[in-house]
C-alpha cells in the first residue's frame, strides 16, 4: 500500500477530474471503520463521516459492496451534515478497503475515474474469481485478531455473502475471533457438544451448508439471517483435528465451483491459523513467565497490603486478560475475611465475618482447583456469567493464610501451566503478605508509642481537664485516622460535662453530647463508665450494646475507661463506619492511653483544688490591701482636716491681727486719696499704697473665709449660671492676659443643691490659677457635663482646662494642702487650692486634677446631683 500522502494526492486529482465534493479512504477493521486518508473534509465532517459510517444499515451496506466487489451509492440521510446529496462507495480489491465519494452526482466517466484510482490503490491486479490471501508475515503474526479478520475478509470477499464469522477452537469450545457484518457475534463462545451442527462438524471435518426450511436450520450456532437463505460452515482442520471454523451466510445458494473454491481457501489458510494460534499462546506463555519478574520488580516493593493487592490484580489482569480476580485474606486471629476485588476499575477492599463464609472450607482445604466450565461441573462463580476458574490458597508455613481466585468469561482459558505457575507466585505472595501483614502491626504499635509519645509531651503538666480532653481527642484522631474520637471526663459532681471531639464528624457528635445522648446506661458507653472494663465492637450490628446516634451510625467502636484505682474519672471512645475497622492492637493503644490520661487527669485534680485554694488565699490578700489602703486614706484626710484646723485657727488670730491695721490705712489713704490734686506727684504713690493695702486685705479675707466654719446657704441652683456670673467677673481679666476663652455648657444640666457664693468662690480659684499659669496668654476651656460614676450614681462635672506650664507629677498629690504653692516668688498663698477643696468636700463631692508639664491642666469639680 502507498504512503498517506500519496493516497491523498491521488484522492486530490480523482475528485478535481470527477467533481466531487469530498473523497476519504476508510478500512474496516475490528468491526468499525477507520478513515486513512481524505481529502477536503475538516476535523468536523471527518467525525460526521465516522458516526455515520457507524450505523449498522450503512455498515452492511459498506460491507456488502466489499464482499461483492462492486461499487454502490445512496442517497445520505437527512441528518448527515456532510454538504452532499450522495454518497458512493468504490471497494478496493484484496482488502477490507474502500474509497468514499461524496457529491451531487457522478456521471459514468467520474466513477470511471474513481474505479481506476481504487484499482491504482489495491497494488495489483485480481481476478474477481481468485481468492487473496493476506500476507502472514508481514509482522500479522503477533496480531491474531487483526490476522483472523484479514483471513474472513478474504472468506467474505470470495463467497459475495451478507455476513461471515471465524472462531478458533480453545479445548471444547470455539471462540468467534472475527466477525464481518455481525457485530454481534465478536466474542461469543460455543460450545461444540452443545450444538449439533459444530459436533457433526468435529466428528466428519467436512462443511455443513443448511438451507432455510430445513430441520437444522434453528439449532444454527449464531448469525443474522433473518433474510438470508444459506448457511455454510467450513472447517479448518490440521491433519485430523479440528482448529476452528468459518460461518458463511447469504440470500442465493452456493455454486459447486465457488465452494470449491471455498474448500480450497478453508485448507490453505488452516496451517497460517495454526500458526498464529500457536504463536499467540507462545506469546502468552512468554508474558505469564514474565508474571515472575514483574511480580519481583514490581509486587515486592509495594509498602502496604492494598498496595500489593492492587499492584498483583494489575499484573494477572494483563497476564490472563480478565479483571475477575478475587483475592481473599484471613486476619490474624482468624475471625475476619478481607475481600479484595475490582469494581468499575478500582480497588474494593471490604471486611466480612469468616464463619460461614463460603470461601472458609476452600481454606481449610488449602488445594489449588481449576474448573474448566462451571456450568459443565455446576461451580458457582464468585463473578456472575464466569465460566471458567483458578482457585489458588495462599500458603505461609503449611498454613493457608489467603485464597486467590482468577475467573475468565471463556470456558478452559486457563491451562494446567497456569495452575502450576499461580502455586509458584502464590507460595511468593503469601510470603510478602505475611511480612508485610507484620510490618503494618509493627507499624500500628509504633504508631500507638508515638501517641502515647506525644500525648505525654503535650498534655504533661496540663492542669485544665478540658484542655488535656480536647488535645487528646484530636491526637487520637489524627494518628489512628479514625473517623470519630471522643474523651469523656468527670467533673466535679460525677457528671460527664468535661468533652473533647475529634474527627470528621465533630458537630454531631457535640449535638449528641450537648443533649445527653452519647452516655446510655444501657449503651456500650454506659456500661464502661459504670463498670471500667473495655468493649470492643467488630460489627455494631450484630452487637445489642450499640446504640447509634442521630445522624452518626458506626459500624466498629472501642471504649475504654480512665480508671484512678476503683474510682472511674473518665472513658475514652473511638469508632468507624467501616465494620471490623479496628483491630486487638487498637484495644491495646487505647488501653495504654487511658493509663496515661488517668495520671494526668488525677493531677489536674489536686492542681485544680490547690489552684482554688490559692484563689482564697489572694482573695482575702487582696481584700486586706484593700482595707489597709482605705485605712491609710482616711488617715491623710484625717491629717488633712488636722492641717485646715491649724490653718483655721491661725487664720482668726490673723484676721484680728491685720485686719484693724488694713483697715485704717486704707480708710484714711483714701481721704488723703480723695483730697490730693489731680496733678499731685504723689497721687501715684499713694495709689499703689491703696492696691497693696487692699490685696493684703484680700488674703485676709480668704483667711478668714477657710477658717469660717459658721452656717452656710444652700438652695438648688443651675450651675450654668454661676458659671456666667464668674466669667462675667472675670471676662476683662482674662482678655487683659491675653487668653482666649471657651465655654462648652451643657445644655439641660439638672439643678443641685450647692451655696451658690461658695460655688463661685471655687470658679474664681480655678480661674485665677489657670491665668497665672499662662503668663503669655493661651487657651482656656470652661465646660459642664452630666456623668455616671462606677456605682451608676448622677454627677455634675465642672471643668477648668489650660493650656499652660502643667504640674509635675510628684507636685500633683499635694496642691490641695495648705500654703503649698507652685508660684515661687510670683505671689502665690497656697490657700486657694486649700479653700477650693474644703468647700467642694463639703458638698458632698470630690475634685480631680489631671495634669501633663507643659502641655497644661485640668481641674474637675464633681458634684453629686
Amino acid at each position: 500500500m502507498q504512503s498517506e500522502t500519496n493516497i491523498a494526492t491521488q484522492l486530490k486529482d480523482a475528485a478535481q477530474l470527477s467533481e466531487a465534493a469530498w473523497a476519504a479512504l476508510a478500512e474496516r477493521v475490528g468491526g468499525a471503520w477507520l478513515l486513512h486518508a481524505s481529502y477536503h473534509l475538516n476535523k468536523s465532517a471527518q467525525n460526521e463521516l465516522m458516526s455515520l459510517m457507524a450505523r449498522s444499515s450503512i455498515d452492511a451496506w459498506l460491507c456488502g459492496s466489499l464482499s461483492g466487489g462492486y461499487a454502490r451509492s445512496s442517497s445520505l440521510p437527512k441528518d448527515a451534515a456532510l454538504d452532499v446529496k450522495r454518497f458512493f462507495v468504490f471497494p478496493i480489491a484484496g482488502a477490507s478497503q474502500a474509497l468514499l465519494v461524496g457529491a451531487d452526482k457522478q456521471t459514468a466517466a467520474a466513477r470511471r475515474v474513481w474505479k481506476l484510482t481504487a484499482s491504482l490503490l489495491s497494488g495489483k491486479s485480481v481476478a474477481p474469481n481468485q481468492p487473496f490471501l493476506p500476507d502472514l508475515q508481514s509482522g500479522l503474526a503477533t496480531d491474531l485478531p487483526l490476522a483472523i479478520e484479514k483471513i474472513l475478509t478474504t472468506f467474505a470477499q470470495s463467497a459475495n455473502c451478507d455476513g461471515a464469522w471465524i472462531a478458533v477452537r480453545r479445548g471444547e469450545s470455539l471462540d468467534i475471533q472475527a466477525e464481518w457484518n455481525d457485530a454481534s457475534a465478536h466474542g461469543v463462545s460455543l460450545l461444540i457438544d452443545a450444538n449439533p451442527i459444530l459436533r457433526r462438524v468435529n466428528r466428519s471435518l467436512s462443511e455443513v451448508i443448511v438451507t432455510r426450511g430445513q430441520p437444522n436450520w434453528d439449532n444454527l450456532p449464531h448469525g443474522d439471517l433473518k433474510s438470508n437463505h444459506v448457511w455454510v460452515c467450513l472447517p479448518l482442520v490440521i491433519g485430523q483435528r479440528l482448529i476452528g471454523v468459518v460461518a458463511i451466510w447469504r440470500k442465493k445458494e452456493f455454486s459447486r465451483v465457488e465452494m470449491g473454491q471455498l474448500r480450497e481457501l478453508s485448507a490453505r489458510v488452516s496451517p497460517s491459523i495454526e500458526v498464529l494460534v500457536t504463536f499467540s499462546e507462545m506469546a502468552a506463555h512468554l508474558r505469564r513467565l514474565g508474571l515472575l519478574n514483574d511480580f519481583v520488580l514490581t509486587v515486592s516493593s509495594a509498602q502496604n497490603l492494598d498496595q500489593i493487592a492492587r499492584r498483583m490484580f494489575g499484573l494477572l489482569s494483563r497476564a490472563f486478560n480478565t479483571e475477575l480476580i478475587t483475592l481473599f485474606l484471613r486476619s490474624s486471629d482468624g475471625r475476619m475475611l478481607r475481600d479484595y476485588r475490582m469494581f468499575e476499575g478500582k480497588m474494593n477492599v471490604v471486611n466480612i465475618p469468616l464463619a460461614g463464609h463460603s470461601i472458609d472450607p476452600v481454606l481449610k482445604e488449602g488445594r489449588a482447583r481449576r474448573i474448566a466450565d462451571t456450568l459443565k461441573e455446576g461451580f458457582i462463580p464468585i463473578h456472575k456469567g464466569a465460566r471458567s476458574l483458578l482457585i489458588v490458597p495462599l500458603k505461609y508455613r503449611g498454613q493457608a493464610i489467603g485464597v486467590l481466585i482468577i475467573e475468565n468469561l471463556r470456558a478452559e482459558a486457563f491451562s494446567q501451566y497456569d495452575e502450576h505457575l499461580m502455586v509458584v507466585i502464590t507460595s511468593h505472595l503469601a510470603g510478602l503478605i505475611e511480612y508485610t501483614r507484620l510490618r503494618e502491626e509493627a507499624e500500628g504499635r509504633a504508631r500507638s508509642l508515638g501517641l502515647i509519645h506525644e500525648v505525654v509531651q503535650q498534655v504533661i503538666g496540663l492542669n485544665d481537664k478540658k484542655e488535656v480532653a480536647y488535645i487528646t481527642a484530636d491526637l487520637v484522631a489524627r494518628y489512628f485516622k479514625y473517623e470519630l474520637a471522643v474523651i469523656l471526663l468527670k467533673d466535679d459532681d460525677g457528671l460527664f460535662t468535661i468533652q473533647g471531639v475529634g474527627g470528621t464528624h465533630v458537630e454531631v457528635v457535640q449535638t449528641a453530647l450537648a443533649a445527653g445522648r452519647l452516655i446510655r446506661s444501657d449503651g456500650v458507653t454506659g456500661k464502661v463508665a459504670q463498670t471500667g472494663e473495655s468493649v470492643l465492637v467488630n460489627d455494631a450490628r450484630q452487637d445489642k450494646l450499640y446504640k447509634p446516634i442521630k445522624g452518626w451510625e458506626a459500624r466498629s467502636e472501642i471504649c475504654v475507661a480512665l480508671k484512678d484505682g476503683e474510682n472511674i474519672l473518665g472513658i475514652i471512645d473511638v469508632e468507624s463506619r467501616e465494620a471490623n475497622a479496628f483491630a486487638h492492637n487498637d484495644l491495646i493503644a487505647m488501653e495504654s492511653l487511658a493509663g496515661i490520661l488517668s495520671s494526668v487527669t488525677s493531677s489536674a485534680n489536686q492542681y485544680q483544688k490547690l489552684q482554688e485554694t490559692i484563689s482564697q488565699l489572694r482573695a482575702a490578700e487582696i481584700e486586706l490591701n484593700a482595707r489597709m489602703e482605705a485605712q491609710r486614706s482616711a488617715e491623710n484626710r484625717l491629717i488633712q482636716a488636722a492641717k485646715l484646723a491649724a490653718v483655721g485657727e491661725m487664720a482668726a488670730g490673723i484676721a484680728h491681727e491685720l485686719n484693724n491695721p488694713l483697715t485704717t490705712v486704707i480708710g484714711f489713704s483714701e481721704l488723703i486719696f480723695d483730697d490730693l490734686e489731680q496733678d499731685s506727684p504723689h497721687r501715684e504713690e499713694l495709689e499703689m499704697v491703696l492696691r497693696e493695702s487692699r490685696r493684703a486685705s484680700g488674703v485676709v479675707r480668704r483667711l478668714l473665709d477657710f477658717s469660717r466654719q459658721g452656717e452656710h446657704t444652700r438652695a438648688r441652683a443651675d450651675l450654668n449660671e454661676v458659671v456666667d456670673d464668674v466669667i462675667a467677673l472675670t471676662s476683662h481679666l482674662i482678655k487683659t492676659n491675653g487668653v482666649n476663652l471657651s465655654l462648652e455648657l451643657a445644655d439641660t444640666l439638672p439643678w443641685v443643691s450647692i451655696d451658690t457664693n461658695q460655688m463661685k468662690q471655687v470658679l474664681l480659684n480655678l480661674i485665677h490659677n489657670a491665668l497665672q499659669a499662662m503668663p503669655g496668654g493661651g487657651d482656656l476651656l470652661v465646660s459642664t457635663r452630666l456623668a455616671k460614676s462606677d456605682d451608676a450614681r448622677d454627677w455634675i462635672v465642672i471643668s477648668v482646662k489650660d493650656s499652660g506650664a502643667g504640674i509635675k507629677p510628684e507636685d500633683q498629690a499635694r496642691v490641695f494642702e495648705p500654703f503649698f504653692t507652685t508660684k515661687g516668688n510670683s505671689g502665690g498663698t497656697g490657700l486657694g487650692l486649700s479653700v477650693t477643696y474644703g468647700i467642694v468636700t463639703d458638698h458632698g463631692g470630690t475634685i480631680e486634677i489631671s495634669s501633663e508639664p507643659n502641655k497644661g491642666s485640668i481641674f474637675s469639680v464633681w458634684l453629686p446631683v
